[in-house]
C-alpha cells in the first residue's frame, strides 16, 4: 500500500501537530545538511516552533551567513548587483587558493633541493629535521607493511602445509583401500580356481598317469636283465 495523499493544512490536533512537526522538522534539517555537503553551498537554517523554541543550522556560521546575506541585499545600488557579490566573493576564494598552491609548490621545490642555493644554515637545519621526520614516518609505514605481509606469508604457509597433510592422508587412505580390494580380489581368484581344479579332476585319470609315469621304469629294468644274460 502506498502513502495517501495529506491534505496541506493545519493540523487541529495539538499531539499530532508536534508529532508532525518534530518529523518535518528533522527533515528539513537533513536536507539542508545534504545540499550543504553534495553541492557545497552555504545554508543557513531558522525554525521557530509555534511554542517559540529556536532551531538552526548553518554548516558555517548562522550569523556570518546572515551577515552575507545583508551585504547581498543591503544597498544593491553602490554595492553592485548580486552577482556582482558573488563573483566578488569567488574571486576572493580563488585568489586564496592560488595563494595555497604557490606555497604548496615552494614547499614542494624546497623539498627536492631545488631551492637549496637561496637558503641559509638555519633553512638548511630546518629542511634537514623536516626530512628525518618524514623518513622516519616513512620507514614506520614501511616496516609496518612488511610486518603485515611477513604475518600474512605465515599464515599462508601453514594453510598450505595444512592442507599437503590433508591431501597426503586423503591419498594414503585411497592407496590402503585399493590394496585391500586387490588382496581380497586376488584371493577370491585363487580359491575359484582351486574349486574349479578340484571339481574337474578324475581320480582314475589322475591313477592311470601315475601307472603309465612308473611303467617305463619296469619295462627297462627287464629288458637291462635280458641283456645282461645274453652277455654270460
Amino acid at each position: 500500500m502506498g502513502r495517501g495523499r495529506i491534505e496541506i493544512k493545519r493540523i487541529e490536533n495539538t499531539t499530532n501537530r508536534q508529532v508532525t512537526f518534530c518529523k518535518r522538522r528533522n527533515g528539513l534539517l537533513k536536507k539542508a545538511y545534504e545540499l550543504s555537503v553534495l553541492c557545497d553551498a552555504e545554508v543557513a537554517l531558522i525554525v521557530f516552533s509555534g511554542r517559540g523554541r529556536l532551531y538552526e543550522y548553518s554548516n558555517n556560521s548562522v550569523k556570518a551567513t546572515i551577515e552575507r546575506y545583508k551585504k547581498a541585499t543591503s544597498d544593491i545600488s553602490s554595492a553592485g548587483t548580486v552577482a556582482e557579490i558573488n563573483a566578488q566573493h569567488y574571486q576572493q576564494e580563488s585568489a586564496k587558493l592560488k595563494q595555497q598552491i604557490t606555497t604548496l609548490q615552494n614547499s614542494n621545490r624546497t623539498l627536492i633541493g631545488d631551492t637549496m642555493a637561496t637558503m641559509s644554515h638555519r633553512d638548511l637545519k630546518q629542511l634537514e629535521g623536516r626530512l628525518d621526520k618524514g623518513l622516519g614516518k616513512i620507514r614506520a609505514r614501511k616496516n609496518e607493511l612488511l610486518c603485515a605481509e611477513i604475518e600474512y606469508m605465515q599464515r599462508r604457509e601453514m594453510e598450505l602445509q595444512n592442507n599437503n597433510f590433508f591431501l597426503k592422508e586423503k591419498v594414503a587412505e585411497t592407496e590402503r583401500g585399493q590394496q585391500q580390494t586387490l588382496n581380497m580380489m586376488g584371493a577370491a581368484s585363487t580359491s575359484n580356481e582351486y574349486e574349479q581344479n578340484m571339481i574337474h579332476c578324475d581320480p582314475r585319470t589322475f591313477l592311470q598317469f601315475n601307472f603309465m609315469q612308473q611303467q617305463p621304469q619296469y619295462y627297462s629294468q627287464q629288458e637291462d636283465r635280458k641283456s645282461f644274460n645274453s652277455g654270460k
